[in-house]
This record gives structure tokens, sequence and C-alpha cells, in this order.
């Protein structure tokens, strides 16, 4: 497993499951939800927030709400 924050700009994979139950909730709502392809779309210059790409629509999260995606590590591609 890696973390959706380890990810470089252009990569994408497929979420596994979430290491904080606090922010789960949130990000079930936006649509990261287990089993759906991610893809990191833009790094802010200073590295906070993330643009990402989640079911068909774009989404920033902070990299601490990042940090507790887990992305399944053989699912990762660089596009």
């Amino acid at each position: 497993m890696r973390k959706l924050s380890e990810l470089k700009m252009g990569q994408s994979g497929v979420i596994h499951s979430f290491e904080n139950d606090e922010i789960f909730l949130k990000l079930m709502e936006m649509g990261c939800i287990p089993g759906e392809t991610i893809r990191v779309e833009q790094i802010a210059p200073l590295g906070d927030p993330i643009s990402i790409s989640v079911a068909g629509y774009q989404l920033s999260l902070r990299m601490n709400e990042a940090d507790s995606i887990l992305i399944s590590a053989e699912s990762i591609t660089n596009n």
C-alpha cells in the first residue's frame, strides 16, 4: 500500500482503504470510495493542496487528507 500523498503528478491508482476513520465519511461523500480510480492532476507549488480527479470530477485535498487514502501499490500507473 502507498498513500495518495506519495503519488507524483500524473500518477493514478485504485483506492484500497482509508487510515483515518474521522475523515472517512467526508471522503466517501466526495466520491473517494474503495475500488475507484484516483489520479493526481496537480500539486500546489508548496505541496499543499493537491488536485485529484475521482469519479469523473476534480477535487482539491489537503495533504493530511491525502495521507489517509491508501492506494493499491500494484494499481499505480504513470499517465
